[in-house]
């Protein structure tokens, strides 16, 4: 990572401004500009529209590739990539290995202003030349390349931020990341389904990540004020260091709190940090951080949705069970006296940042808990996660990384929770059942846990699933530490909480039921007989 040769690549969609901010920036650290394109057209001895038109993308795709070996070797270049270089995987891991790329993001209406038409773009030409055709080409192709442009850990947004503006952040990642890790990026789908309409982010995966917050967070717009609020127990751990990674970028943060634990998971907490934000001068041009567990960042986020109509947002996990599932998704709220979260709203963050060596200060109980989420969604969607962890808890951020790929499938998919993102609940019909009963002294994990072994006891009684994987899936859980024997409450009374509980569709409860490892249904049509033989 020290190599001093290492180059700057710029990479993004077209009129994202990478060859002008590539040539600032290389002016700015006296380095050579190289621009691939130009490479790829004197090699050619012709433009790249005329390449496009004598021999085809195929023919161009081809010099690109060579161009991209060449990079592989740090040469203290500052690139600017074509729109599309860095799309094909080989191109791609050749490029990341001579050196850091940042990619450059622009909303449609911009881009539109900025590229004028069709003219000298031959991904975006057709049969006419039309307003609407072009317009719609440029929609199109957008929506097909962002989740690989998303999955660049390094990014800027250029849509409202002058020349300068967008060349300081680049050069700001540079610095921070020139020798350092580059972290892990999951690239997150916006939850209408359309990338090039914007609501898309990426949830970044890596160790020491609290301290570089600064500049990713610069990257994501132009920030008046960013609130950054935690609880009593984690802020005094962790909070100064974000703090001092966001004012070395020059931006002004106000810090908040709310009081630990589920009790304060309501919205007298949430009224509270309404007026905190209102005394920081928190406006439509504000960002709210939330740092901390899931209960921080389910009323933080709610809080964000609803104050002043909405906020961007930023999930900043630390938490193994925050981690892998409540911070990626969207879905914030608070508790009532009634249940668990009958309260809230879908707020997708503009980033998920994940720093593991948080979890050296988390308790071991917690730590736990949080494996039985991870467990859950090996038993979802992920058989080789679920081995892993009967193998040992060995490279947690592979596992981490997993587990929340596991949950990103299935949010993008169904990110309002309207069909299969009822998958996720698998042991949480049973789960938030034995936690109402235990008046919340039971941890969320530990609830799961118990009721992702009842699902399993309740699938071989139905019939939908062998012995052998229910039996499995116990030995995890007791593997991993967590309870497997249900709680003494009496049958009846946990019927009873089942039926309050926000999940069940209509009269009737649904259950979602292993049918082997990596596989589940979701069963609306499960007697109540049977819920309380398990039982």
């Amino acid at each position: 990572m020290s190599d001093p040769n290492r180059n700057l690549v710029i990479t993004g969609f077209m009129g994202t401004g990478k060859s002008t901010v590539g040539r600032m920036a290389a002016a700015r650290l006296g380095r050579e500009y190289v621009d691939s394109d130009e490479l790829i057209e004197a090699r050619a001895g012709c433009s790249i529209p005329e390449i496009f038109e004598r021999d085809g993308e195929a023919r161009f795709r081809a010099l690109e590739a060579e161009v991209c070996r060449e990079m592989s070797v740090g040469r203290g270049w500052v690139v600017a990539t074509g729109g599309w270089t860095l799309g094909q995987p080989g191109n791609r891991a050749a490029v990341e290995a001579g050196g850091v790329v940042v990619c450059l993001h622009t909303d449609v209406p911009t881009l539109i202003g900025r590229l004028g038409g069709a003219e000298g773009r031959p991904m975006l030409q057709g049969a006419t030349e039309s307003i609407e055709d072009w317009q719609t080409r440029l929609d199109t192709l957008l929506a097909q390349r962002q989740p690989t442009y998303w999955s660049f850990p390094l990014s800027v947004d250029t849509s409202r931020l002058t020349k300068d503006q967008t060349v300081e952040r680049v050069l700001a990642l540079w610095e921070t990341f020139a020798e350092e890790a580059v972290p892990d990026a999951l690239p997150v789908m916006s939850p209408d389904g359309d990338y090039a309409r914007g609501g898309s982010y990426a949830v970044l995966i890596g160790e020491g990540l609290l301290d570089r917050l600064g500049p990713l967070l610069n990257g994501l717009g132009h920030w008046t004020t960013v609130a950054l609020v935690s609880d009593d127990v984690v802020g005094p751990l962790y909070a100064g260091r974000v703090v001092a990674s966001l004012e070395s970028m020059g931006l002004k943060v106000a810090r908040c709190s709310m009081p630990a634990g589920e009790v304060h998971k309501t919205l007298d907490t949430v009224s509270d940090l309404y007026n905190q934000f209102l005394t920081a001068g928190l406006d439509r041009s504000g960002l709210v951080l939330a740092l901390g567990g899931g209960v921080v960042g389910d009323v933080v986020g709610f809080a964000a949705a609803t104050y002043m109509r909405g906020l961007p947002l930023v999930q900043i996990p630390t938490t193994l069970l925050a981690m892998v599932d409540s911070s990626v998704g969207g879905k914030t709220g608070v508790d009532l006296p009634a249940g668990k979260n009958l309260v809230g709203a879908f707020k997708q963050p503009k980033l998920v940042a994940i720093d593991p060596l948080t979890l050296s200060t988390l308790p071991g109980a917690d730590f736990r808990a949080g494996l039985a989420e991870v467990a859950k969604a090996g038993i979802i969607g992920s058989p080789e996660l679920f081995a892993r962890l009967e193998d040992g808890l060995k490279d947690l951020s592979w596992i981490i990384r997993e587990a929340v790929a596991v949950k990103v499938d299935v949010v993008e998919a169904d990110p309002y929770e309207r069909g299969r993102r009822v998958v996720l609940n698998l042991g949480h019909t049973f789960a938030h059942a034995f936690e109402r009963l235990s008046h919340y002294q039971l941890r969320h994990g530990e609830a799961v846990a118990m009721g992702t072994v009842a699902a399993g006891r309740l699938a071989v009684d139905l019939g939908h699933c062998q012995p052998a994987v229910s039996q499995r899936i116990s030995s995890l859980f007791d593997h991993l530490g967590l309870p497997i024997t249900l709680p003494n409450y009496d049958p009846e009374a946990v019927w009873d909480a089942m039926t309050s509980d926000k999940k069940k569709q209509g009269k009737r409860l649904r259950f979602v039921l292993p049918l082997d490892i990596g596989q589940v249904e979701v069963f609306d049509d499960v007697s109540r007989e049977a819920v309380l033989a398990v039982l």
